[in-house]
C-alpha cells in the first residue's frame, strides 16, 4: 500500500534524482582527475628514471589536479629545508574540471522525458557535494606526495570555483533568465531587472565588456609571441637544458602549454602599464625593467624585456589597451546607433556615455580577477611576488577603457548620425533625418507576381524594399551608395514599380481610366495604382481578380496553411457556372437537371469559396448546413 501511494511515489522519484545528480558530480570529478591521471602516468612510465614509484606518480598527479581548482599547492623537499608554496595556477587546466561541472549540472536540471528531475537547488547542492566529495579524497591521496594541497585553500577558492561552475550549469539548463532576484535584494533592482530597456543596455554593456577583455588577451599574447621571436634562442637553450630525455621535454612542453593563458596575461598587463613582477625587487613596465629579476630557467620566461629603461618598441605595447578601448567603443556605438533603425530609436548622448563606462567597469573587473589568478607565489623568499599585481591591472584597464572609449564611442555615434551619411536614415520611412534636401520618398510595393509569391517571405521583403527604387543601406567600405537625389530615388521606384515583369504584370489602363494617368509615371508624387480601373461595367476587369494573381494568392495560402491546403487551386465560379451547364444532363423537356453544384450566393452553402475550398463532387452527399 505504501508502495502504491501517489505521494511516496513521488517523494522517491525526487530522491533518486537527487541521487543521480550526486552521481553525476561525482563522475564529472572522476573524469577529470583519470584524465590527469593516465597523462601523468605515461609521462611517469616513458620516463628513463623516475624518481618514485606508481603511487608518488598517482598522488603528484592528485596534487596537479587540485591545483587546476585554484588550490595552492606545497613542495616540502627544498633545498633549503623550508617548504615552498606553488600559487601560480596554469589556466589551460582549469577549463576542463570547469566545464566538466558545468556540464554535469546541467545535465541534471533538464528536464527529460520518463526521469524525474531534480529541482534546480536540489540538482546545484547534489551536483556540488558529489564533485567535493572526490575532491576531499583526492586531497587525502595527496597528502603524502611531493605536492601537497594547502588545506587552507579547499574551501577558497577550490569550492567556490566548483560551486561556481554547478551554479552556471543550472542557470544554462534554465534558459539563462535574468530573474526573479533573491528577496533580500533592493525593490529598486528588482524594478530594473523588470524592465525591458535595462535588460537591453546590461546585455549590450556586457558584450562590449566581453570584446574588450578578449581583445586584451589576443594583444597581451601577440606581445607575448613577439617577445618569444626576438628572444628565440634563449627560449630554445632553456627548454633543451630543463630535461635530457624525450620524455621530460614532453612535460616541460605540456607545461608551457598548460601556462599559455598565463602567458598572455601577463602581456596584457605589462600593456596597460603596471606590468609584472619577477621577484620582489624587480618590475617589468613598458618604461623599463627595473631591479633585479629572481627569473626561473623555463622558456616563456625568455621573453622577459631586459633589464635598462624601454625602447619605443616597448612602448608600442600601450596600443594593446587603446586597441581594446576602441573595441568596446565600436560596439557599443553600433548598438546605439544601428543601421537598420530610424532615428528615432537612436540612444542620448547620456545613454551611450552610460553604458560605455559600464562596460568599462566590467572589463576593468573581469581583468583584475584574470590577473590575479595569472601569478602566485613560487617560495618563501624573493619569489613570493610573481605576476601581474591585480589591484593595479584592474583599475589600469578601466581607466584605458573609459578614458579612450567614452570620447571614441561619442566619436563614432556623431559620426554614424552625420547628415551625408548612412542610407538607412533617409531609407527608414519615417525616420527624422535633420538637414535633408528633400523628405523621404518611399516607392509602394510592386505588383505581386506568382513568382515573388512562392517566394519566401524574407525574399519578398528584399524585393519589396529594393526594387522599389530603395536602394542599399551604406556600409563604411561603401560611403557612395543611396546618395541619388529623392527625385531620382522617387523616379526609379515608379519606373519599377509600373513595369513588373511576369505574366502577372499590371495591365496598361483601360477606356475608363482617367486622362494623362499614364503620362505622370515620372512624377515624384506618383502612384501607379490610381489608373487602373476597378468597375467591369465599363468593359475593364480588376487585376486583383486575374487568373495571375488568383493563382499567386493560393500558392501563398498553400505555403502558410502547413499542408493544410488542397494540392489543386480554387476554381472561379464563372467558370464553373460556364462548364457545368455545358456539361450538365437535360430533361425530356429540355431544361438542365439539377445538380449538386454548390451556390456561392447562397450564404447557407457549406463550402467556403473564399478559403480556396473545391465543391464536393456530384456522387457525394453534401453536408446538411
Amino acid at each position: 500500500m505504501t508502495q502504491r501511494n501517489p505521494k511516496a511515489a513521488a517523494e522517491r522519484n525526487r530522491t533518486l534524482a537527487l541521487a543521480s545528480a550526486l552521481v553525476r558530480g561525482a563522475v564529472a570529478a572522476g573524469l577529470g582527475l583519470g584524465s590527469l591521471t593516465v597523462l601523468v602516468m605515461v609521462v611517469w612510465i616513458s620516463s628513463p628514471y623516475p624518481d618514485s614509484g606508481p603511487g608518488g606518480a598517482l598522488r603528484t598527479a592528485a596534487g596537479v589536479w587540485l591545483l587546476a581548482h585554484g588550490a595552492g599547492l606545497v613542495r616540502p623537499e627544498t633545498l633549503s629545508g623550508v617548504p615552498a608554496p606553488v600559487g601560480v595556477v596554469p589556466l589551460l587546466l582549469v577549463v576542463g574540471p570547469v566545464w566538466l561541472a558545468h556540464r554535469a549540472a546541467r545535465d541534471a536540471a533538464e528536464p527529460e522525458e520518463g526521469r524525474p528531475s531534480p529541482s534546480r537547488a536540489g540538482a546545484f547542492c547534489a551536483v556540488t557535494a558529489g564533485y567535493l566529495l572526490v575532491v576531499a579524497g583526492a586531497a587525502a591521496c595527496a597528502r603524502g606526495g611531493s605536492l601537497r594541497p594547502d588545506p587552507d585553500t579547499l574551501v577558497f577558492p577550490v569550492a567556490l570555483v566548483v560551486a561556481g561552475a554547478a551554479a552556471a550549469g543550472v542557470w544554462t539548463a534554465a534558459g539563462r533568465p535574468l530573474g526573479p532576484l533573491p528577496s533580500w535584494s533592493p525593490l529598486a533592482l528588482h524594478e530594473a531587472i523588470a524592465r525591458t530597456l535595462f535588460r537591453d543596455r546590461a546585455e549590450a554593456a556586457c558584450r562590449s565588456a566581453a570584446v574588450g577583455v578578449t581583445v586584451l588577451l589576443g594583444g597581451g599574447a601577440l606581445l607575448v609571441a613577439v617577445a618569444l621571436g626576438r628572444n628565440a634562442g634563449a627560449a630554445q637553450d632553456a627548454f633543451l637544458g630543463l630535461a635530457g630525455d624525450w620524455s621530460g621535454r614532453f612535460a616541460v612542453l605540456l607545461l608551457a602549454a598548460s601556462l599559455a593563458p598565463n602567458a598572455a596575461l601577463w602581456g596584457a598587463s605589462y600593456g596597460l602599464g603596471p606590468g609584472f613582477s619577477l621577484g620582489t625587487g624587480a618590475t617589468a613596465t613598458p618604461l623599463g625593467l627595473h631591479g633585479t629579476p629572481s627569473v626561473p630557467h623555463f622558456p616563456l620566461l625568455a621573453a622577459v624585456p631586459d633589464q635598462g629603461p624601454g625602447s619605443p618598441l616597448n612602448w608600442a605595447a600601450l596600443a594593446v589597451p587603446v586597441t581594446a578601448a576602441l573595441a568596446v567603443a565600436w560596439f557599443t556605438a553600433r548598438r546605439a546607433a544601428p543601421a537598420d533603425a530610424p532615428r528615432a530609436q537612436v540612444w542620448s548622448r547620456r545613454e551611450t556615455v552610460r553604458v560605455t563606462l559600464l562596460a568599462a567597469l566590467a572589463c576593468g573587473a573581469v581583468t583584475g580577477l584574470l590577473t590575479a589568478v595569472a601569478g602566485g607565489p613560487l617560495g618563501t623568499g624573493a619569489l613570493r611576488e610573481f605576476g601581474p599585481v591585480w589591484w593595479l591591472a584592474g583599475p589600469a584597464a578601466l581607466a584605458w577603457t573609459a578614458g579612450v572609449g567614452v570620447p571614441a564611442v561619442l566619436l563614432l555615434r556623431l559620426w554614424r548620425l552625420r547628415t551625408p551619411g548612412w542610407a538607412w536614415r533617409r531609407d527608414v520611412p519615417g525616420a527624422d533625418v535633420p538637414g535633408a534636401d528633400a523628405p523621404p520618398v518611399t516607392a509602394p510595393a510592386p505588383t505581386p507576381t506568382p513568382a515573388r509569391a512562392t517566394a519566401s517571405g524574407d525574399g519578398a521583403e528584399a524585393a519589396t524594399g529594393t526594387e522599389a527604387g530603395i536602394g542599399r543601406p551604406r556600409r563604411w567600405w561603401a560611403p557612395w551608395r543611396g546618395r541619388g537625389r529623392a527625385a531620382d530615388a522617387s523616379g526609379d521606384a515608379a519606373r519599377a514599380a509600373s513595369s513588373v515583369p511576369g505574366p502577372g504584370a499590371a495591365p496598361e489602363p483601360g477606356p475608363g481610366a482617367p486622362a494623362g494617368a499614364a503620362a505622370g509615371r515620372g512624377d515624384a508624387g506618383f502612384e501607379p495604382y490610381d489608373f487602373l480601373p476597378t468597375d467591369p461595367w465599363h468593359g475593364t476587369t480588376d487585376p486583383w481578380h486575374g487568373k495571375d494573381f488568383r493563382e499567386a494568392r493560393w500558392a501563398s495560402l498553400k505555403r502558410n496553411s502547413g499542408g493544410l491546403m488542397a494540392d489543386f487551386p480554387a476554381e472561379p465560379a464563372a467558370e464553373r457556372t460556364e462548364r457545368t451547364d455545358r456539361t450538365a444532363p437535360t430533361d425530356p423537356v429540355g431544361r438542365a437537371a439539377p445538380t449538386d453544384r454548390a451556390d456561392p450566393a447562397d450564404p447557407a452553402d457549406p463550402v467556403d469559396f473564399a478559403a480556396g475550398r473545391p465543391a464536393p463532387e456530384p456522387d457525394r452527399p453534401l453536408p446538411t448546413p
